[in-house]
């Protein structure tokens, strides 16, 4: 597919086996749990701890959202 080989900002996708938006779209994956993978595939070449900070408020937010977890329960963790 011609468009999976166009990247805008970087290449941090192209050189990969799997590109995260394939492997999300295959998967049926929602919107937060896009985000986690794209960001955790993507920060040892773009940005660093910032994309696994992005990864960790992902993941507080489905225990929010999905599973009803309090702030209180979320600062915990």
């Amino acid at each position: 597919m011609e468009t999976l080989n166009e990247q805008v900002g970087g290449t941090h996708y192209k050189d990969l086996a799997i590109q995260p938006v394939v492997y999300i779209q295959r998967n049926k994956l929602d919107f937060l749990q896009g985000n986690i993978i794209k960001y955790a595939t993507r920060h040892k070449n773009k940005n660093k701890d910032e994309d696994i900070k992005k990864v960790i408020h992902y993941a507080k937010l489905i225990l929010q959202l999905e599973y009803g977890y309090s702030d209180a329960l979320i600062a915990e963790i």
